[in-house]
């Protein structure tokens, strides 16, 4: 039997220290592996060649880990084939393979449903007018759904009158943007997308056509690899600052998450720093051993969730660099572990991340 997630119902998304969240995981996770030991064969085979005892209780750190890279090279699922009711890819590179991510209706529904919980902590109850800036024809491709269709699709669950920023030739729709800003002049408004797509599709070409609005209040959430954005030597203080220049107050939050595990999402604060829900944690580990890092030094980071169920994806060692800040005392007032981001390891994999557009 799996970890029940309605356990955590009435705690706050945020609203767990350190030292309750390692005993809750140490509990959860053995659960989680050991289910999955007894219902995924090719998982079994990997936790035997670990030398791990499902059996016995173990800290989260000693859970066997999965290289996020696995699930490109095999198919990983933990429930019958029948009972798949999505298969989430992750986007891939011109010739690249892909990750397979296979959901039955309980993953999907707690994936759904946690994602309302931490993003609501920040936007409040109530959905808000929102600008999807992309462009809506990422959404079809329903029976492969990509990592870039299905964030659009679950963060659209936050927002009404929903409207998109570029056309389906991914074109700057200027009169959409203009009826949109019109018709919710006074109004909080949401704005969400993926990080590279808004500042080469939206905000480069917003400066280039002379458009800017001055909304009084507006929320953006956004995701996504910043390979591409420091390769112009464009960082977090320069995006956000483009940002306000051309739509006004509007609070930015980064947040980080990838299709291996969608749904356990990591939201900047206000302060600047990523944060681990009580859903997920993040341990850093050095590359020489992998063995765990201490706070404040790089390393690669581990990903836990205490979400997947119908697939082994609730330890994930990522190709990304990583360094935990601290735990329990940031500024912003949430506890748990708060992290930053250095990119992707050198000699990884290039990622072809769910913000990457290729004309065809």
């Amino acid at each position: 039997m799996c970890f029940d997630l309605n356990s955590l119902a009435g705690t706050h998304p945020y609203g767990l220290a350190g030292k309750e969240k390692r005993a809750l995981y140490r509990q959860a996770l053995t659960e989680l592996t050991r289910s999955h030991y007894q219902r995924c064969r090719a998982y079994q085979l990997i936790v035997e060649a670990y030398g791990h005892d499902p059996n016995q209780v173990w800290d989260p750190q000693e859970q066997p880990m999965l290289p996020v890279r696995l699930f490109k090279e095999l198919e990983l699922l933990s429930v019958p084939q029948k009972e798949v009711v999505k298969t989430m890819t992750s986007s891939g590179t011109s010739g690249q393979a892909v990750s397979k991510i296979f959901l039955d209706k309980e993953n999907t529904r707690n994936q759904s449903l946690v994602l309302t919980r931490i993003i609501n902590s920040f936007i409040g109850p109530k959905r808000l007018p929102l600008l999807i800036l992309d462009t809506e024809m990422v959404k079809y491709d329903r029976k492969m759904y990509s990592a870039r269709g299905a964030g659009i699709v679950g963060f659209s669950t936050f927002g009404l009158d929903t409207a998109y920023a570029l056309d389906q030739n991914m074109n700057l729709d200027q009169n959409c943007l203009q009826a949109f800003v019109d018709k919710h002049a006074g109004s909080i408004v949401l704005l969400f997308g993926y990080t590279s797509i808004i500042w080469e599709y939206t905000l480069n070409e917003m400066e280039k056509a002379g458009l800017s609005f001055q909304l009084e209040d507006g929320l953006l959430f956004h995701i996504g690899g910043w390979k591409k954005l420091q390769d112009h030597a464009v960082n977090a203080a320069a995006f956000n600052e483009k940002v306000r220049s051309l739509f006004g107050r509007v609070r930015v939050h980064n947040y980080y998450g990838m299709a291996e595990q969608l749904g356990s999402v990591f939201v900047e604060c206000e302060r600047g720093n990523l944060h681990c829900s009580i859903y997920s944690d993040v341990i850093v580990r050095r590359p020489e051993d992998f063995s765990v890092q201490d706070f404040g030094q790089r390393g690669f980071l581990e990903l836990l969730s205490l979400l997947p169920t119908s697939y082994p994806g609730h330890a994930l060692l990522t190709e990304d660099e990583g360094e935990i800040l601290g735990e329990d005392d940031c500024p912003c007032g949430r506890l748990g572990k708060y992290f930053k981001i250095h990119g992707r390891i050198k000699g990884a994999e290039i990622r072809g991340c769910s913000d990457t557009y290729e004309q065809r």
